[in-house]
């Protein structure tokens, strides 16, 4: 070896140990053994506490110790691979940021294997996630965790009842008030959501047979109608506003459908007058009609 390449190695080592902190250089953390990734971790954050965040060393001793423990966030999530919802590689990235809580808060000096620290921040991180997102519909918190009371409070009153218990035994039992439990039964219906195409009655089906109509069947659909009454109830006083002739020309041009020639004639003015006339008064009842809205 020439006496270049030498000091080109010791740079390179010198640099090294910069980047590394003087830890071990791990070129793919990811498959480091379990056995060894605990004795490893154990290194990584006590030479963690030590290293300025932000630096180098700190990123490579923080990122090292991601990259080490990923298999507890696998083993975690396996436990939700059955759940129904949620793609197993969302899981894991779920997970991931349970692990990187873990990391940031663990200290050497309680004496636990971070194992045992990490697994609940990353379970706890996973359930948060099925829990803001397996409901069909937007519920708040609130009542989503007492969906989950309401269930174990059912559970357990249908024991001692031998019979679904009452809005009101719930409330009891809860300490909460009836209109709460009833709240919170309502709001469970949005946990899962049913098809427009699933039939209405299946009982209604002969064997072999499906039900002839559907929920989509059913449901009432907008009636335009509607909108022009509301109209015409909101129009009424703003008619009452225009003086006689304004509603004479609003009646012949709109209720007996005549043109603005014919109307012009009846009232001895131009067309081009009554063009002018209508258009003022259709401007001045758009905007009152805005107004009220």
């Amino acid at each position: 070896m020439s006496a270049q390449t030498a000091r080109t190695a010791q740079t390179a080592d010198r640099e090294q140990a910069g980047t590394t902190g003087e830890l071990p250089w791990i070129e793919d953390a990811g498959k480091v053994a379990p056995m060894d990734a605990r004795r490893l971790s154990r290194l990584f954050f006590d030479r963690l506490q030590t290293l300025e965040e932000g630096t180098h060393a700190y990123q490579y001793a923080r990122n090292t110790l991601i990259e080490m423990n990923l298999s507890l966030v696998r083993f975690a999530a396996n436990r939700f691979r059955n759940r129904g919802s949620g793609d197993m590689e969302d899981i894991v990235q779920v997970g991931t940021i349970g692990l990187i809580k873990a990391i940031d808060r663990f200290d050497l000096s309680r004496e636990v294997e971070f194992t045992s620290f990490a697994v609940p921040y990353i379970v706890g991180e996973i359930k948060r996630f099925f829990r803001d997102t397996s409901w069909a519909v937007h519920v708040p918190r609130r009542l989503q965790e007492l969906r989950v009371d309401l269930a174990k409070a059912k559970e357990a009153l249908a024991g001692v009842l031998d019979r679904d218990p009452t809005a009101k035994e719930l409330a009891e039992y809860l300490g909460i008030e009836e209109s709460e439990v009833t709240e919170g039964i309502v709001a469970s219906n949005g946990y899962t959501a049913g098809s427009l195409d699933m039939p209405t009655d299946t009982a209604e089906a002969g064997p072999g047979q499906t039900a002839g109509r559907t929920f989509a069947d059913v449901l009432g659909d907008p009636d335009p109608a509607m909108e022009a009454v509301e109209n015409l109830h909101a129009l009424a006083p703003l008619l009452d506003e225009l003086d006689e002739r304004e509603r004479r020309i609003i009646d012949m041009r709109f209720g007996q459908e005549m043109t603005q020639a014919q109307i012009g004639a009846e009232l001895g003015i131009s067309q081009m007058h009554v063009s002018r006339l209508l258009s003022r008064m259709l401007g001045k009842l758009r905007s009152g009609m805005l107004v009220q809205e």
